[in-house]
């Protein structure tokens, strides 16, 4: 059967309504830290915990990720667009953009985000080529939940934001 485009805007228009949430992934080499909003998001198994995590290959962090051992992956609340926007808009390439936030050493002296709402980090198990992103399985292995009353910042309240590279 032909591609008619029409495939193209019907799966565009079911993302769109499930509007998930983005999250703010970091991760560090040495003394090298990156990190990018993500919005390319999933827990994958139950039994054991595993997390799906696909970053732009055009992104600065993509290439710590690929030779980095951990990731962190925190959660936003809605209040929280600066945060978000300062990991989105902005590239590694061009700006340190740990200096424009408070962060602590975590687990695996990952930089933990003071002001997320919630994190958890674990090791990288596994990465997967999906085409213009790469996905990362990770195993859960430490981390803070968030206040019970959280709500999770989500695609629909950061679509205008520039990203800071290409997707």
């Amino acid at each position: 059967m032909p591609h008619t485009g029409h495939e193209d805007s019907s799966f565009e228009a079911v993302v769109a309504a499930a509007d998930y949430p983005v999250c703010v992934v970091t991760t560090r080499k040495g003394p090298q830290r990156a990190g990018c909003l993500v919005g390319f998001t999933s827990q994958v198994s139950i039994d054991p915990l595993r997390f799906l995590i696909a970053i732009s290959k055009k992104n600065h962090t993509f290439e710590l990720a690929m030779c980095a051992h951990h990731l962190a992956v925190h959660l936003l609340d809605r209040d929280q667009i600066s945060l978000a926007a300062l990991f989105g808009t902005e590239t590694g390439n061009d700006i340190d953009k740990f200096a424009h936030c408070d962060w602590h050493p975590g687990p695996a002296s990952l930089p933990i985000l003071d002001a997320a709402a919630g994190w958890f980090c674990g090791r990288i198990l596994e990465r997967q080529d999906f085409g213009d992103h790469v996905g990362l399985l990770v195993a859960p292995e430490a981390g803070s939940a968030p206040p019970p009353r959280t709500r999770a910042l989500r695609y629909s309240e950061v679509s205008q934001l520039r990203p800071g590279h290409e997707a």
